[in-house]
């Protein structure tokens, strides 16, 4: 089914592609039966898929990364095919629209993409109505990051601001310092004001009857450096684990031609190109830190085998993005029949 799709839905835009997609699979799941037939086309279940990691207790290890429901609208109705669990956002506190259109580019020749999308999302508030209502058989993570307007040394109390709203309707957090897309961002990845950060949601996690999980998701262009000063900043604050990792900003080794890159411009690239870094970052992490905390693998998963290669590295679960938009549902649950033999 979509491998018809498919062309159709790439000769729109990308984001016009993505919004029309969501549309249709909500329009679809409104017949009476269709999500059930959904659920058993898609959804695979065997023990030896079940993971529990940070506490969580994950009916498989494939998940949808952040950036593709953004807003916490579509998990409920993307959870027909058969993922294990979803992360919504990034949440920040304030609605904001992101950088300019366009913003999302396919590298088709590569099976990636390039987005600036710049944490684009209704706020908090809007996500957390929606929350109120969720399935709670449905494992959801919180993506937060700060608004573009704010700066880094007030960005600590957007954090907090989304770490409490969500508290009551996210199964675990990730703190997003990672992103290429919102100015300055990346500077919070430095060992300083990321330990700072870090404490201070955790000081506010151990005041709570019940702690939620809280990971850091990090950048593949991190240094070995960089990497040690993380698992130091992992011990040091007693975090749950990491996400390796969000997109690049390198253009090394693509086969699109550099005229369509320079017309692009920035951004960062995600999907097959990124996949062989950040399995290295992930080994490099898991070898170095004695495998002392969970580790979930993002980034350029396109087929079982790249799964299988980012779990034997050393990742407790995985998430896909780009490569649901290139293989559609059926690689959920290709990746999980294959981790089954």
């Amino acid at each position: 089914m979509y491998s018809l799709l498919r062309p159709i839905l790439f000769a729109l835009s990308p984001e016009k592609a993505h919004k029309v997609t969501l549309g249709l699979l909500s329009f679809a799941l409104m017949v009476p039966g269709m999500k059930a037939i959904l659920n058993a086309l898609y959804t695979v279940k065997h023990p030896s898929l079940e993971r529990e990691v940070f506490g969580l207790k994950f009916p498989n290890p494939v998940g949808l990364a952040a950036g593709f429901d953004k807003d916490a609208k579509h998990y409920e109705d993307l959870a027909c095919f058969g993922f294990g669990f979803f992360e919504i956002g990034t949440i920040t506190p304030k609605p904001q629209d992101g950088n300019p259109q366009p913003r999302l580019f396919r590298l088709q020749q590569d099976q990636g993409l390039i987005n600036r999308m710049g944490f684009n999302n209704g706020g908090l508030d809007a996500a957390v109505e929606r929350l109120k209502r969720r399935n709670p058989n449905i494992i959801v993570g919180g993506n937060i990051g700060k608004n573009k307007v704010t700066p880094n040394d007030e960005a600590v109390n957007d954090y907090i601001i989304c770490f409490e709203g969500l508290f009551p309707y996210v199964d675990y957090f990730v703190v997003n310092v990672s992103s290429p897309n919102t100015p300055g961002l990346r500077e919070l990845q430095e060992k300083e004001p990321l330990t700072h950060l870090l404490k201070t949601l955790q000081g506010l996690n151990d005041r709570k009857a019940k702690q939620k999980p809280i990971l850091l998701k990090i950048a593949p262009d991190l240094t070995d450096s960089q990497l040690d000063d993380i698992i130091d900043i992992v011990k040091e604050t007693k975090l749950d684990g990491l996400i390796a990792t969000n997109t690049t900003i390198d253009r090394s080794g693509l086969t699109t031609a550099y005229d369509t890159l320079n017309n692009i411009g920035a951004g960062g690239l995600s999907g097959k190109p990124l996949r062989k870094r950040a399995t290295e970052v992930i080994r490099y992490l898991h070898k170095n830190s004695g495998g002392s905390f969970p580790i979930i693998g993002v980034g350029g998963i396109m087929t079982p085998a790249d799964a299988k290669e980012m779990l034997d590295a050393g990742a407790s679960l995985v998430q896909l993005y780009t490569g649901f938009v290139y293989g559609g549902p059926n690689i959920v649950s290709e990746i999980n029949k294959g981790l089954i033999r």
